[in-house]
């Protein structure tokens, strides 16, 4: 089942023209918008099912420093600024806490790792700090494990994915964006080599620059305009509690499960890198490029798994026309199901984790479809086989908490301003002329 997402309504009519067309209504695409309109230029953003669907919706909720690779820690550090002053800036609350972010172990190997990160963020003025095994108890009173030590990150936050996308999106639209859901693109076109439409099942809008923050579903869009686009989904699964004693007020990652506190009293739980690869045709395609990764992430209990995907969805093979229905259409809301032996596995550590927790419940689980580049590293970028087409997508995990800065990046890139952090470590030429891919930290 889906998680429950805050449903905002949608403008009624398309624009003929706008300066911008966002593709996809999850964070990302949703604070593109955002700060494009807050740059003077009228945007129309399309989203086939609603606002925050899928991933955006579907993660954690955590807004971290805390083990991002390198090349993302500019892009984050921008993020907490923002997430900070956003209820401000647009007179609306998106949950955003910050609480901090605490990770215990009971592992010799985490700690090594923690300590190896740590070492690198100091030259990024990120302060997380090692804890030794008294000091992790201490941070984690009641608890019934025994930890090797932690590392805690105070100025890491969480904030709610019920309601982030949405609240962001009416703040655009107060800033002048036409929204308009259950409007899928079923393609471009284009004058002189470069964009001039978009086509969608309710008409068609002029425009000269385009943004697709599709999600999983981008590879799909590219591949129709003849753009090779690598991404693999994994699926993911995740729970809410009932309402719960309160024993963390933030994040905490555990071996045995992640836990967050909710706004309404409850928790979010997941387990730290547990995911199903599904074996497609877009999988089978790209296989060799996601190896090494896949490599370093199975021991972490990524498995594989052939499943319905392979023949419907954003992986499986078709193809449509512009006066035709597209697989957007036939799948609103990607919904896959929820792993119930993970949730079983998960509400079992949970329960014996704290005596206060002993009784928790599972109040609804979801399913998420993860969309992974092949370092686990976001596509921001222009597309230069394509002029005035812009991507935003393959955020592999961890696009939630840098989907205000990742937004704001794409809005200067896409008005030609001076990008707020370097935009090369997220150049979409990356990923066909031979630079190296390094897997980075989940």
């Amino acid at each position: 089942m889906s998680p429950p997402v805050e449903r905002i309504p949608s403008n009624e009519a398309l624009p003929a023209s706008a300066d911008a067309v966002v593709i996809g209504g999850g964070i990302a695409g949703v604070a593109a918008a955002y700060h494009l309109a807050r740059k003077g230029h009228s945007v129309a953003l399309v989203e086939k099912g609603h606002i925050a669907g899928e991933q955006s919706s579907r993660n954690w909720g955590w807004c971290r420093q805390q083990n991002r690779d390198e090349r993302e820690l500019p892009l984050i550090r921008y993020s907490l600024e923002l997430w900070g002053r956003l209820a401000e800036e647009t007179g609306a609350d998106l949950g955003f806490r910050r609480t901090g972010l605490l990770y215990v172990t009971d592992k010799q190997s985490d700690l090594d790792e923690w300590e190896r990160w740590i070492d690198l963020a100091r030259g990024y003025q990120v302060h997380s700090r090692m804890l030794s095994a008294a000091e992790a108890q201490a941070m984690t009173p009641g608890f019934r494990q025994r930890w090797l030590g932690g590392v805690h990150s105070p100025t890491d936050g969480k904030a709610e994915p019920s309601k982030a996308a949405p609240v962001l999106a009416e703040a655009a639209r107060r800033l002048g964006v036409t929204i308009h859901q259950g409007c899928a693109v079923r393609g471009l076109e284009t004058t002189g080599g470069r964009v001039s439409a978009v086509v969608t099942e309710k008409g068609r809008i002029a425009t000269g620059s385009v943004l697709c923050a599709a999600g999983a579903w981008s590879s799909l869009f590219c591949r129709q305009l003849g753009i090779d686009l690598p991404q693999a989904g994994v699926r993911s699964t995740v729970f809410a509690t009932g309402p719960a004693p309160e024993v963390i007020a933030g994040g905490l990652s555990t071996p045995s499960y992640v836990i967050r506190r909710r706004l309404d009293g409850g928790y979010t739980v997941a387990i730290r890198g547990r995911g199903r690869l599904e074996l497609t045709p877009q999988g089978l395609r790209y296989a060799r490029r996601f190896w090494p990764i896949y490599r370093k992430r199975a021991a972490g209990g990524v498995s594989i798994r052939v499943s319905d995907s392979f023949l419907r969805g954003p992986e499986a093979l078709g193809g449509w026309g512009k006066d035709g229905t597209t697989p957007y259409e036939r799948t609103r809301v990607l919904d896959p199901g929820a792993d119930g032996a993970v949730v079983r596995e998960a509400l079992t550590a949970l329960r014996a984790a704290h005596p206060q927790l002993a009784g928790v419940q599972v109040s609804h689980a979801w399913g998420g479809w993860i969309d992974n580049t092949p370092d686990a590293i976001p596509v921001i970028s222009a597309v230069e086989k394509l002029p005035g087409f812009f991507l935003s997508t393959g955020y592999s995990g961890h696009g939630f908490g840098i989907g205000p800065g990742a937004g704001r990046l794409a809005a200067d890139l896409m008005a030609g301003d001076a990008p707020v952090v370097d935009p090369h470590p997220f150049r979409f030429k990356r990923l066909h002329d031979g630079s190296p891919l390094p897997p980075g930290p989940m």
